[in-house]
């Protein structure tokens, strides 16, 4: 599925989510690589060590939740824009989804924007908490993102609705 439309199934994505009592603990790395191309950014840009290749650098990054703290500065390491940070008990109704940005113009904190799923769909508005871009991101932002808990693991993209672009809903 993954090859004809560029949206993995859920079996795709079972691969490589961490287990639901990882997500329950705290901000975690989710990585959605598929790709067995040549490809190391995400090890070098962790700063706990936490995400290692093992063998061949074709290999798909694999990740120790023993040591990810859910930093994010992996996320703009990845010239495939895969890697999100998850973390479900933010607060008491919220989740908060940190994710790589490349368009302009940035998000403000404080903005409310549409966050999208994989296929581009919007699912919920979501309201920024963080904006980070800085000369280590190298024209990636990270931006971090309020939404309800259930849907964190859904939320993979943003749309500002300022904009005259219109967002298809999800159906």
């Amino acid at each position: 599925m993954l090859n004809r439309t560029g949206i993995p199934t859920q079996a795709e994505l079972n691969r490589v989510l961490p287990l639901a009592d990882r997500i329950e603990q705290g901000a975690a790395v989710i990585i959605e690589c598929f790709e067995s191309i040549p490809c190391n950014p995400c090890v070098d840009s962790c700063l706990q060590r936490a995400i290692s290749i093992e063998g061949n650098i074709n290999n798909l990054p694999q990740v120790d939740y023993t040591k990810c703290n859910g930093c994010g500065m992996c996320i703009s390491g990845c010239p495939g824009l895969a890697i999100f940070v998850v973390h479900k008990n933010y607060d008491s109704k919220q989740g908060l989804v940190m994710l790589p940005y490349e368009f302009l113009p940035l998000p403000k904190v404080d903005d409310i924007v549409a966050a999208l799923s994989r296929k581009g769909n919007k699912i919920c508005e979501a309201k920024v908490s963080r904006v980070l871009l800085t000369k280590r991101q190298d024209r990636t932002a990270i931006i971090s993102i309020l939404v309800p808990k259930e849907l964190i693991m859904e939320v993979r993209n943003i749309a500002i609705t300022k904009s005259k672009v219109q967002i298809p809903n999800s159906k």
